[in-house]
């Protein structure tokens, strides 16, 4: 028990949106590992989200298993409702829950576009305005938005919904963090590059996944490069850094 209480991250709760797998898994579980007990939100994967949060129960922290669609208001309400009940506080929101489709702008309708907005950014901003009211009470907390290196560069060919949503979230957390500050609330991104995830797979196909490999100086990175950002985030390290986006990305873009 002891051990627990030396960990970086012991006796906090986050809630990880998008948890049951991905960029959002590799995160719930290394912020578990430093000693977070974890909100799992999932949309539809729950035999996934449930396996994480065994995961997380094994290391002996606590895991509670919550369904969402963060695009939706009253979800997000009962959401944290649900996460207030359970534990008490949210000490950590980590927005993950994002998605995307294949598309250049001719084949995207409106109806897809809405929906990579609403999934992506919308999201956003119904969980932080939810995080807000919590973390207001408590006089601290950190948000975590995970951006990408499109919303910096922009898509190399199509998806202009995602990349808009990406650079959205950073013109969201450099304007949130200033109106956190006082309550002792951080706000930050964290923009990954090209990282094995279900979804690169699914939209980019292995070959491609492959030569995509050869233009990263440090090659694809890991779910779990992603985590130890955010843990660094929501850790004493991030103390003092707020409005940032962290880049993550192998050296594929530098700035």
């Amino acid at each position: 028990m002891n051990e627990h209480n030396n960990l970086p991250l012991a006796g906090q709760v986050a809630l990880v949106t998008g948890a049951s797998r991905g960029l959002g898994k590799g995160i719930a579980l290394v912020l578990a590992e430093q000693g977070a007990d974890v909100v799992v939100n999932y949309r539809s994967k729950e035999s996934e989200a449930e396996e994480v949060a065994a995961a997380i129960r094994n290391m002996g922290r606590r895991a509670l298993v919550a369904q969402a669609d963060v695009g939706e208001e009253t979800s997000v309400k009962n959401l944290f409702a649900l996460a207030v009940k359970e534990f008490g506080r949210v000490d950590f929101l980590v927005n993950n829950a994002g998605t995307t489709k294949s598309q250049e702008i001719q084949e995207t309708s409106l109806e897809d576009w809405d929906f990579i907005l609403k999934t992506n950014l919308t999201s956003m901003f119904l969980c932080s305005r939810e995080a807000m009211k919590v973390m207001k009470k408590q006089q601290s907390g950190r948000i975590v938005s995970i951006s990408s290196i499109v919303g910096q560069r922009g898509a190399l060919y199509g998806h202009v919904h995602y990349a808009s949503t990406k650079s959205g979230q950073i013109g969201f957390t450099k304007t949130l963090a200033r109106t956190a500050a006082p309550f002792g609330i951080t706000v930050n991104a964290v923009a990954p590059g090209i990282i094995e995830t279900e979804l690169l797979f699914q939209t980019h196909g292995d070959e491609e996944v492959e030569k995509l490999a050869d233009t990263v100086p440090l090659g694809l990175g890991k779910a779990r490069d992603i985590g130890l950002a955010v843990a660094f985030l929501c850790g004493e390290g991030g103390r003092y850094i707020t409005g940032a986006t962290i880049d993550v990305n192998g050296g594929m873009y530098l700035r």
